[in-house]
């Protein structure tokens, strides 16, 4: 077959569930076509899940345990979307990984916790110890999350990379995270990539208020086509936007927001100064 994909099923968990469905329909003989007819899809969408571009949802491994008779089956579909709803990666982010590694211009914004891109690998492994400790993940889990990291932070190190935008709420600086020492260097590292070229930081003060467009985390994509990506997380799941109709109001809340945020300089100003109650 000309455009047949070639699975790599231990890429991801999204991926060894594109190879079993595609496995599980040729193993019928059934077509794309023929198993989108039977569950309301489009071809195209069942091709889409089948190499990892579309992430499965609960209502097509529904429908797809419906047409092959594996309805409350311990290999049904639905329960192979559970592990990978609640693994070790929230729905969505694989993919928005995959832009983000792509991309050359990143805004983030982040409240409590510094993002992972900006994170210390000692200040990360605090961060995954609480989790642990907590027992919303394995050891496991943790080891995978951390190296997960580690690729995200290493694939932005590349010849012309992306330039980053970042707005810190003042929390991320106030609240100590593993302890003075840990806190201490990461807050060295934030004045540090403060410093880069490709690099501007800013920070939320508490006085900004009801100013503050954002309550929750956010991270806004360009590609070199200029085409934009939105990401934002719950506790339980994350969302990849790509619609402009709701991407370009989120930029231009952004634009606000820094607008409102301290300067750069006066940014690192309150680092140094937040630095001070540290070894």
């Amino acid at each position: 077959m000309v455009n047949r994909k070639e699975l790599n099923p231990e890429a991801s968990p999204e991926a060894a569930y594109g190879a079993r469905l595609r496995s599980e329909r040729e193993a019928r003989g059934w077509k794309q076509d023929d198993l989108a007819a039977l569950i309301g899809y489009t071809g195209r969408h069942v091709s889409g899940v089948e190499t990892g571009r579309k992430p499965p949802t609960r209502r097509f491994s529904a429908a797809v345990d419906a047409a092959m008779g594996l309805e409350g089956a311990s290999e049904s579909f639905k329960r192979e979307w559970g592990k990978i709803e609640h693994g070790v990666l929230l729905q969505g982010f694989p993919e928005y990984v995959d832009h983000e590694g792509r991309a050359v211009e990143i805004r983030l914004y982040e409240v409590g916790v510094i993002p992972g891109l900006l994170q210390t690998s000692e200040y990360a492994q605090v961060i995954e110890n609480g989790h642990l400790q907590r027992g919303a993940i394995t050891a496991e889990q943790a080891a995978e999350r951390l190296s997960f990291l580690a690729g995200r932070q290493s694939a932005l190190q590349r010849d012309r990379p992306p330039m980053m935008l970042v707005v810190l709420d003042e929390s991320c600086i106030r609240r100590t995270v593993g302890g003075p020492e840990v806190m201490g260097s990461q807050l060295d590292w934030l004045v540090e990539f403060a410093e880069l070229p490709n690099a501007v930081l800013q920070i939320a003060p508490f006085s900004m208020g009801e100013l503050r467009p954002f309550n929750h985390s956010l991270a806004l994509l360009t590609l070199r086509d200029m085409s934009a990506f939105a990401y934002a997380e719950s506790q339980m799941r994350g969302h990849l936007e790509r619609d402009n109709t709701y991407v370009l109001p989120l930029l231009k809340a952004y634009h606000q927001l820094q607008g409102e945020a301290l300067s750069p300089a006066a940014s690192k100003a309150m680092i140094r100064e937040a630095r001070k109650g540290t070894p």
